[in-house]
């Protein structure tokens, strides 16, 4: 059965600082692959798994004191989600974060909002 979270009851925290005025959390995991293939053939016989690049954003309302801080200074950091619904929690830990890009956007009629990319050298799913 599917886990389903809810953002109300979630939490995410840049070392160990709750983001305030948090909108969206996105990652992705992609690992870099070399397909082989034989001599005389067009299919592949093996695929090779090389390194694994964890990149992210943070969307929060207005800005973000801190993540403008991290971005400006290039400190690594450390990122902590604990997902939840009801009485389940799922906790998703990003280290070794490095914030990369930051992008705001205002509508009219509706407030800010800055989107932080970061990367991290790996996410733990727990």
């Amino acid at each position: 059965m599917a886990q389903v979270y809810t953002a109300f009851a979630s939490e995410v925290k840049v070392n160990e600082e709750t983001i305030a005025g948090l909108q969206t959390i996105e990652y992705a995991v992609e690992r870099n692959r070399t397909n082989v293939g034989a001599v005389g053939t067009d299919e592949r016989v093996a695929v090779y798994f090389g390194l694994r690049v964890v990149t992210g954003s943070l969307a929060v309302a207005s800005v973000n004191a801190t993540l403008d801080k991290l971005l400006a200074s290039g400190e690594k950091f450390s990122i902590s989600a604990t997902l939840r619904h009801g009485p389940d929690a799922r906790s998703v830990t990003f280290d070794d974060c490095y914030a990369e890009t930051k992008a705001f956007d205002m509508g009219a009629g509706a407030h800010g909002r800055t989107v932080y990319g970061f990367s991290a050298t790996r996410v733990r799913e727990e």
